[in-house]
């Protein structure tokens, strides 16, 4: 599958793990989320696209995100 921002098919899966923080002061006092994705990387520009897991999804939107902010 080419890439959605420079059309190359240069591209490879890897396995990631990232740190999901809420923005803001106020987002420091919350917990950081966790998500364990599946990176779709490519090698021509350096775009990285991954899903949010639907149970990690789910930790996102129930916290108070606007409050954070």
């Amino acid at each position: 599958m080419s890439c959605n921002s420079c059309k190359s098919d240069n591209s490879h899966n890897f396995g990631g793990e990232v740190a999901v923080h809420f923005p803001g002061l106020k987002g420091l006092d919350m917990p950081v989320v966790w998500v364990f994705p599946n990176l779709k990387v490519c090698f021509a520009c350096g775009l990285t696209e991954f899903e949010i897991p639907k149970n990690e999804l789910r930790v996102l939107e129930q916290n108070d995100f606007e409050a954070a902010a």
